[in-house]
């Protein structure tokens, strides 16, 4: 009697847990920690909207707005699933997108390179310590490891917390620096065409890019995204709202950064931070600010990156989850001195192919259920639904 009462009380405070866990998530929160695995050091410094869709000149307006589409597509269908499988990484919703063959691929290469991007951002910041502030470059990565890991060691609220302070910050820094260089150099015609055929864009369409683009960020905002459906419990609209929310917000930054850099000169090109560029032209202090910006915009995608990679090797709520947080920010500071640009020069090709193929399964999983719909999800079934469940 007394062992069936010590598991009623212990199933009554799970349940209880649930409930209350449910209900520290709101729609600001899933919007922020969604725009926070997005918005990270590619976005920030311009390099990543320059490549993707400056260099298509005013074309890559149109493929901005289906890039905003589909952040607002996927991500519904990545924070539902996690909510109905109950998710705790990005595993399940992978295995289910993909099938028992291509997702355990897709989920071996995302998981690879959840670890290479904590290691390129401890690359990175070590880089920005050394370029913009004239300190040690590994005295840059420890800073950023020690800060992601303390960040990840107090579970996935800790972590939606630390990226939604965060991510008002940095959205109103980029839209103040493209507003003032907009206000400064309207975007005109001509110049929007001066920047086709600066650079060969790595993706030869605009409307592949915009999908390209999509892909290779939700490789990484999924390990954030699928744990977080799970919080919701039973609220799917909080979830919906954040996912529109967040992919709208994502595509107004993103557009806002390509209008600054079709207003400058397209010589900006030639600089690793085009944005740390356009800052410097206004004064030093406004680009020492964007250069912090940038050291959160990297430390947001640490988080959600190493979290996501632990997540997936063992339960967050297990014992030995603590150790591997610090034992892979000590190999990730220790890889991280090879380099930033060597990183993510081998990191972006295989991320890219992944996302596809994820992307391709979720809008597979997602039609499919639509012309056909199944029986009622029930967690742990072979074949979960994706149809609308409050």
């Amino acid at each position: 009697m007394e062992n069936n009462s010590g598991v009623s009380v212990q199933n009554s405070r799970q349940t209880n847990s649930m409930k209350n866990t449910g209900k520290q998530i709101t729609t600001f929160k899933v919007a922020a920690a969604y725009m926070g695995t997005i918005v990270g050091a590619g976005f920030a410094s311009g390099q990543e909207v320059m490549q993707f869709f400056t260099f298509f000149g005013i074309n890559g307006i149109p493929a901005l707005v289906m890039a905003a589409f589909l952040f607002v597509f996927f991500g519904v269908i990545i924070l539902e699933l996690g909510r109905r499988l109950k998710a705790r990484s990005h595993q399940e919703v992978i295995r289910y997108a993909g099938g028992q063959w291509m997702g355990t691929a897709v989920d071996a290469v995302i998981t690879f390179f959840l670890f290479g991007a904590m290691t390129a951002m401890a690359a990175g910041s070590g880089a920005i310590f050394v370029q913009q502030f004239g300190l040690p470059h590994a005295l840059g990565s420890l800073v950023m490891v020690a800060a992601t890991v303390f960040t990840v060691l107090l579970g996935i609220h800790g972590v939606i917390n630390a990226i939604s302070f965060v991510v008002p910050f940095l959205i109103v820094a980029v839209l103040g620096i493209s507003i003032a260089t907009l206000l400064s150099a309207p975007v005109s015609l001509a110049a929007a065409a001066r920047w086709t055929g600066v650079s060969s864009p790595p993706v030869p369409f605009w409307p592949l890019s915009a999908v390209v683009y999509v892909s290779y960020n939700l490789v990484l905002g999924v390990a954030v995204l699928a744990p977080m459906g799970r919080l919701a419990g039973s609220d799917a609209g909080v979830l919906r709202k954040g996912a529109l929310y967040g992919g709208i917000g994502l595509g107004i930054g993103a557009l806002a950064i390509n209008l600054a850099l079709l207003a400058s000169p397209p010589e900006v090109s030639g600089y690793e931070v085009p944005m740390v560029r356009i800052a410097a032209g206004f004064s030093p202090l406004v680009q020492t600010a964007y250069s912090l910006v940038l050291l959160a915009e990297v430390y947001t995608t640490a988080v959600g990156s190493l979290y996501g990679f632990t997540a997936r090797i063992t339960d967050p709520d297990s014992p030995s989850f603590k150790w591997l947080v610090i034992g892979t920010g000590l190999v990730s500071l220790a890889a991280g001195q090879l380099g930033f640009s060597t990183l993510v020069r081998v990191l972006y090709s295989a991320v890219g192919y992944a996302g596809l193929l994820m992307l391709t399964g979720l809008a597979y999983g997602y039609g499919r259920e639509r012309l056909a719909p199944g029986p009622a999800f029930k967690p742990g079934s072979k074949a979960p639904g994706l149809r609308r469940r409050n």
